[in-house]
């Protein structure tokens, strides 16, 4: 199982089937350790805040749920 290493001029590059992919890899979750799990997982969420349109499909796997502070 490979992750990705991206930066923010690497994630403007991404397609659809790359960040596809990154989430396959995620639903499956068939890592060898954590750690490679855990860096996907960021990579998703660094897309989600950069590409939003690229990772809408997809959050659900980040499991991110608004907070009333108010």
């Amino acid at each position: 199982m490979t992750t990705l290493s991206l930066t923010g001029q690497d994630i403007s590059a991404l397609t659809e089937q790359d960040v596809a992919d990154l989430a396959g890899r995620l639903e499956q979750d068939d890592y060898t350790n954590p750690f490679e799990a855990l860096k996907d997982w960021h990579t998703l969420r660094a897309i989600a805040f950069q590409r939003q349109d690229l990772a809408e499909p997809y959050l659900y796997l980040l499991d991110i749920e608004a907070y009333d502070e108010a």
